[in-house]
Order: C-alpha cells, then sequence, then structure tokens
C-alpha cells in the first residue's frame, strides 16, 4: 500500500467515522485552522442512512444544528431524510474533506505520528478522533435461526411488511417506533418483550399512541417472553413461570434488542476500556484517551449507557476536543 505522509506539524488530524458527530469535530477544528480527514467505511452519515425511512428525531432541529448553520425543518422534531440533506449541505459549506467507503483496517498508535491502515491505502496523523458510532453493531441474541434471511436487526421501509405478519422483539424505543411505523405500513404487528412493561424513557408523545393500538388490538404484546428459536414461519417462546413453548407463526422477525459500541479500533490503539460497561477510560476535559493523541468522541464515550449520548450533547464533545488539539 501507498503511505499517504502528513506533515509531523499537528495540523493533520484523522477522524474515523463521518457522522454529524466526526462532522462537528472537523468543523470546530476548522475553525482553529486545523485541517482533518474523515473516513467511514460507507457513505457519509452511514448509521442515520440506515434508519428507518420517515423516521423522526427526538430532538428539536436547533439541537442538532452545527457549526452555527441553522437546521431548518418543516417540523418541530426532523425527519431523517431532512438530517440528511442537512448534514450534507453543512459538509459541503465547510468543505470537509470526506473520504466514504474507506475502512480503516489497522491503527498504531505508538510513537507521535499516528498510523492508519485503510483499505484505501495507509495514512499518518498527529492525532485520531474516534467516533464510530455504535448503530451498525446489533446486540446478538445467539438464539437458533437467527442468521435467517426473514430475521433482521434493522427497519429500513416499514412498507416492505405491508400485509405481513412481523414480530418485533424488543420493548426500548426502536422496537416501539417499528411496531408503530409497520402498523400503519399495513402489517400485523407482534410485540415479544422480556420485561413485563416497555421502557419508562419512551418518548411522552410515543406512549399513548402504543398503548391506545394495543387497546383496540391492532398490535399485541407478549411481556415477560423471549425467543427460544426461530423457523422458516414461526418462532418458539419462552414465557416466565410456564414450561411449554408457545409457537407464534409470522412471516418477518426483528430483533430490535439494542445495540453495542463497537470497541475493535479502541483495543486496536491500546485505548483501556472498562471490560463490563465498555466505557473507555478518557480525559473528562479533553476526552483524550490513555493513549496521547488519540480522542473519543459521541456515542463511544458512553460504553453500553447508549442513552447517555445523542446528536444534542455529542457535538459538544468536538469544542473540548478541538480546543484541546489547539492547545487553547
Amino acid at each position: 500500500m501507498n503511505d499517504r505522509e502528513v506533515p509531523n506539524d499537528r495540523s493533520k488530524v484523522t477522524i474515523i467515522g463521518a457522522g454529524p458527530i466526526g462532522m462537528a469535530c472537523a468543523i470546530e477544528l476548522k475553525k482553529r485552522g486545523i485541517s482533518s480527514l474523515l473516513f467511514d467505511k460507507g457513505a457519509p452519515l452511514e448509521n442515520m442512512r440506515n434508519w428507518p425511512l420517515g423516521m423522526r428525531f427526538y430532538s428539536s432541529a436547533d439541537k442538532l444544528s452545527l457549526g452555527g448553520i441553522p437546521f431548518i425543518s418543516d417540523d418541530l422534531r426532523p425527519t431523517r431524510e431532512e438530517a440528511l440533506r442537512y448534514y450534507l449541505a453543512v459538509a459541503n459549506h465547510f468543505g470537509l474533506d470526506i473520504h466514504p467507503n474507506t475502512r480503516v483496517l489497522s491503527l498504531n498508535s505508538k510513537g507521535e505520528i499516528k498510523s492508519i491502515e485503510t483499505n484505501k491505502g495507509r495514512y499518518h496523523a498527529t492525532e485520531v478522533i474516534l467516533a464510530t458510532g455504535y448503530y451498525d453493531h446489533p446486540r446478538m441474541l445467539s438464539v437458533p435461526g437467527e442468521t435467517l434471511p426473514h430475521v433482521s436487526h434493522y427497519l429500513h421501509d416499514p412498507f416492505r411488511y405491508a400485509h405481513s405478519r412481523v414480530l418485533i422483539v424488543g420493548g426500548s424505543h426502536s422496537a416501539v417506533d417499528a411496531a408503530l411505523m409497520l402498523y400503519r405500513a399495513g402489517a400485523e404487528v407482534h410485540i415479544l418483550h422480556r420485561g413485563d412493561r416497555f421502557s419508562e424513557k419512551l418518548k411522552y408523545w410515543v406512549r399513548p399512541d402504543l398503548e391506545n393500538r394495543i387497546k383496540e388490538g391492532h398490535i399485541s404484546v407478549h411481556f415477560q417472553s423471549k425467543i427460544a428459536a426461530i423457523k422458516e414461519r414461526e418462532v418458539l417462546v419462552s414465557r416466565q413461570g410456564e414450561s411449554e413453548l408457545m409457537k407464534l407463526e409470522c412471516d418477518f422477525v426483528l430483533l430490535l434488542t439494542g445495540y453495542e459500541p463497537d470497541i475493535r479500533l479502541m483495543e486496536m490503539a491500546g485505548i483501556e476500556v472498562d471490560p463490563l460497561t465498555r466505557i473507555p477510560a478518557l480525559n473528562p476535559e479533553t476526552l483524550e484517551s490513555n493513549v496521547e493523541g488519540i480522542y473519543v468522541a459521541g456515542s463511544l464515550t458512553a460504553g453500553r449507557n447508549l442513552s447517555k449520548v445523542f446528536i444534542e450533547n455529542g457535538r459538544e464533545h468536538a469544542k473540548r476536543i478541538a480546543r484541546a488539539i489547539a492547545g487553547t
């Protein structure tokens, strides 16, 4: 592979992850006269691009804006499509140097110059920022049949499931949002949840909608239940307090049980990560890790407590990191 050399003058930063937080880091650095490269293993905003069509944010548009550029939305809470257009326009406005479809294969943090080997060549930088998010790493259930073709950990197009029987596994935001989207797309919806109630953190405007759909019989719910096995046309369900497995017929299964932070690059770089919480060792003021010159931003800082960091507070990480790198 050819090396793309970067001068050792603390003026070149590599940001791994070209989502909103990675872009925010690049913008804050640029405001301080520091150039950067952004790598993403897919398209820019790849994680957001894989969200359900028409999905709305929890946050209002003003709390999602970057770089002082207003985010104008048709509604208080913008859609996925509006956000994609907005963030790409912001990237173009600031002239961010984004390298899509660039997968990081290794990260060598020894010495002042960091070496980043990708599928497109080897790069060098004085500082590296990890802002890879979590959405492309679903939490696996490890049950028989989980890899069958009609099983997915994502919902992209709800209308794909019209007039079909869909079983959703999960009881938090993504599962509930998916259930309501699928109901309105004309699917027969069943929810399977291991708890005895839905998450207390459900959006206040979503809970009554869900409860009304359940009362009307449009969405059926099985609490204190777990999948034992998935078959081609049915699932076997283990219910608390019952020895016999229940059979549920379904055409599709959506395992929306949450996501895990990807710690591989952090471990590769030598960052200390708590084995239980998956929280990296960071300076709370600068977000620099225990490895000098490598910073962590966004949801990766929260480990498994993913609900702790959103775009609205994650974008503040960019300012702290940029100040540290600029020495201000």
